[in-house]
């Protein structure tokens, strides 16, 4: 019974954004509709009414939205006074930071572009004077194995090999792979038997980096569960999430020159909103938080 119902929330999921597209479509075809006269008027005052809830609807959602914005400054405020506190640390140590991996690295979600939560680092860290220079390499929609072929890439070989710090974020996609290709017969093996894949490539990735440059820190950075807002009583979304992770940990147990950065808990149970409007990629207060843990690991604070 749970895997029927994981398989019929995860397509509930999938097609929900068409289905609110539709809706749309739908309402805006209405509007060509003609109306009786001897309605109109009675339309006309039930209008007017709904004008008048909708007038107080937002009044509230902009008491909200300033709320939420109150709250993402007061906490871009306290990450900014950790930063200063780090300078040091940075400015006796590591000097170039290249980030490369999928769209949480590229910053999709983020509002005007401004590069996630690698764009926050850069900007706060480099706010008064350029103590770290930063390169982001990373792509909407990569798969591990792509990430392994890009590292081929002299643009991106040449940075790393100047790199004192690399951060990635990789397998999410892999992971929407099995989704995609298992529609409609999604199950939890098949999630297993990607994840061996996906084990195997990390693997080459970590191997081709240290080729490259073999003084470089590596950073991974773990998965969060998109889902678990809504899906919380499907047990097996929280275990795959689980599992991935581990996958990525393990590395950094058996090897001091890899840290596994975890981020589940970033947003699991938050009280604020941290998922941008496709309920998937962080928005800007979800990639401050992860701006926020990360940080804490380049400077050794945790971990």
């Amino acid at each position: 019974m749970k895997k029927k119902n994981f398989i019929i929330a995860f397509i509930v999921f999938l097609i929900g954004a068409g289905i609110f597209i539709w809706i749309n479509q739908s309402s805006a075809n209405l509007n060509n509709i003609a109306i009786p006269e001897d309605e109109q008027t009675a339309l006309q005052q039930h209008e007017e009414e709904e004008e008048h809830i909708e007038e107080e609807t937002d009044n509230t959602d902009e008491s909200q939205e300033e709320e939420e914005n109150t709250e993402e400054n007061q906490f871009s405020t306290i990450f900014t006074e950790a930063v200063q506190g780090t300078i040091d640390f940075f400015t006796n140590g590591d000097s170039h930071v290249v980030a490369i991996g999928d769209s949480l690295t590229q910053g999709v979600g983020a509002s005007h572009e401004q590069g996630g939560y690698v764009g926050i680092l850069d900007r706060t860290i480099n706010a008064e004077d350029q103590i770290v220079s930063f390169d982001n390499f990373g792509i909407r929609g990569n798969r591990s194995d792509q990430l392994l072929e890009r590292l081929d890439n002299p643009e991106l070989s040449t940075a790393i090999e100047d790199a004192d710090t690399v951060l990635i974020t990789i397998g999410a996609n892999d992971i929407m792979k099995v989704v995609r290709e298992n529609f409609t017969n999604l199950n939890i093996e098949d999630f297993a038997e990607e994840r061996n894949i996906y084990e195997e490539t990390l693997d080459q990735i970590f191997t081709k980096i240290k080729n490259i440059n073999p003084n470089t820190e590596i950073y991974l950075l773990g998965f969060y569960n998109p889902w678990d807002e809504y899906f919380q009583d499907i047990e097996e979304l929280g275990i795959i999430v689980e599992e991935w992770n581990n996958t990525g940990n393990s590395f950094a147990e058996e090897n001091e020159d890899i840290t596994f950065i975890p981020m589940v808990d970033v947003f699991e149970n938050a009280e604020e909103h941290l998922f941008a409007d496709d309920n998937f990629h962080p928005n800007d207060l979800g990639y401050q938080r992860m701006a926020s843990r990360v940080l804490d690991y380049l400077t050794n604070q945790e971990g």
